[in-house]
């Protein structure tokens, strides 16, 4: 009986025995309203990601040319016929499409969240790791925990975006630098094709890489990390009618520095939506600490940065700030380590600040999993089941292409030219939710309605009203 009672408190105490704990628990939580169809938070741009998959399902998997739904020019200025979209490299389209193309069973969406979660979770083990490998696995353990438990970032592992990805890549590249420089470049070369911001994870390595005697392979890890980035970058300038605009990101609308830009960022953003305001505490306590490793100084310095140049994006979209979360989630795990071996009142102010970290922390990221608008959905149905499968359809919701996902449609978000313009650009319907609209009331007048009711109308441009109808 001793015997069995000493197995159970050596497993109990095994590292890999809590990790698995925190998975299994980050799994079960990330189940929570998994069936949602994209309509809810930043469904914009989980639409025009699972738009990729979908068309990678129904014409094959071409991983350098991926098109999505939106055939405007509303993203790109210039005329997009095809619906070419050169954004981020397409490995989590791929992934998503091979996933749904073979197994099948759940919708598309739902496998692309079921990918998501999977993604965040092997980012979770890569993240023990790494926190081990320069810390203590007791601190890696906490930092898995609060990466897998934070509420922003529970929504964010489940959502149909490649951002996720990216995160993955970058934190197990930096994992497998000095254990593997090839192995490393490569992840971090796959981190960059989701979105070159994730540059930002090679602060920590900086020291490393300038060092004199490290000269060749500092040069051979850069060059295998940035020769793919640059290749795929030439490859999208051939393309400049899939590239979307990505200047405004920066300093857009020169925020930059300006007191809203404290505010949204550093008090709403991290402080309320991630930390729940008294995350603050031990956040604070782990970038202030004492600390002969820099480790963690360096990684966060890079986020700043980060949040620094990507100025106007960072402050307009949330889910830019997944990028930053790892950093936050190390932070946290040593001001929690560091507090917890103050004292009494030090353990008692960090399992408070943790307890309403996650209560204000959910009740913020709660309305993300809502879908206000359901009527997307009822109508895109009607559409899909009624138009022909080649139909393009303008289909205006303020350039949102949600509402275009939802019809299985390629087609126009939004009225970017002259109704006959587009219909010599192929446009064959026209379906609104906004019945008065100046737009809807003047088509109306000129061409067939195939079908309206107190919430849609459905036009075919194809048909114009005569006198005699």
């Amino acid at each position: 009986m001793n015997n069995l009672i000493t197995l159970m408190k050596r497993i109990v105490k095994n590292e890999y025995f809590v990790l698995s704990i925190i998975l299994v628990l980050g799994l079960v939580v990330r189940f929570y309203k998994i069936n949602n169809p994209v309509a809810d938070w930043h469904s914009w741009r989980q639409a025009d990601t699972a738009s990729v998959s979908r068309n990678y399902v129904k014409g094959g998997i071409n991983i350098l040319t991926p098109h999505f739904d939106d055939i405007s020019g509303i993203q790109s200025g210039k005329d997009n016929p095809t619906g070419i979209r050169m954004v981020e490299f397409p490995i989590y389209n791929v992934l998503h499409a091979t996933l749904f193309s073979t197994f099948g069973t759940f919708s598309l969406e739902l496998w692309g969240r079921l990918l998501t979660i999977l993604i965040s979770l092997a980012t979770a083990i890569f993240l023990f790791l790494l926190v081990r490998k320069h810390y203590s696995a007791k601190t890696g353990l906490i930092a898995a925990f609060f990466f897998t438990f934070i509420p922003f970032n529970i929504y964010f592992s489940r959502v149909i975006l490649p951002d996720p990805l990216g995160v993955l890549f970058a934190v197990a590249g930096l994992y497998f630098f000095g254990i593997n420089i090839v192995v490393s470049g490569l992840l971090f070369a796959l981190a960059l094709l989701q979105k070159p911001f994730f540059g930002v994870y090679l602060f920590p390595l900086i020291p490393e890489l300038i060092k004199k005697e490290n000269l060749k392979k500092s040069l051979a890890f850069l060059s295998i990390t940035m020769a793919p980035f640059m290749v795929w970058r030439y490859w999208e300038s051939l393309h400049p009618e899939g590239i979307s605009f990505y200047k405004w990101a920066f300093n857009g609308d020169r925020i930059r520095f300006h007191p809203a830009w404290f505010r949204w960022l550093f008090g709403e953003r991290i402080g309320i939506l991630i930390l729940g305001g008294w995350g603050l505490i031990p956040f604070v306590m782990g970038l202030i600490k004492k600390q002969k490793n820099k480790f963690n100084l360096l990684l966060n310095l890079g986020m700043l940065t980060y949040l620094i140049a990507v100025a106007t994006a960072n402050v307009r979209h949330d889910y830019y700030q997944i990028l930053i979360i790892p950093a936050i989630s190390i932070s946290l795990a040593l001001g929690s380590v560091w507090l917890w071996k103050r004292n009494m009142v030090s353990k008692l102010v960090l399992i408070l600040s943790i307890l309403v970290m996650f209560l204000v922390g959910w009740d913020r990221i709660k309305p993300f999993y809502q879908v206000n608008h359901p009527e997307l959905m009822e109508v895109g149905n009607v559409v899909d089941e009624t138009l022909p499968k080649d139909a393009k359809v303008i289909a205006p919701y303020n350039g949102d292409t949600a509402f275009l996902y939802q019809m299985n449609r390629k087609g126009w978000p939004a009225v970017d030219d002259s109704i006959d313009g587009l219909i010599e650009r192929g446009a064959t319907h026209y379906v609104s939710l906004d019945l008065g609209s100046p737009d809807t009331v003047n088509f109306s007048k000129r061409f067939v309605t195939l079908q309206k009711t107190d919430k849609f109308i459905i036009l075919d441009l194809q048909k114009e009203i005569t006198k005699y109808d």
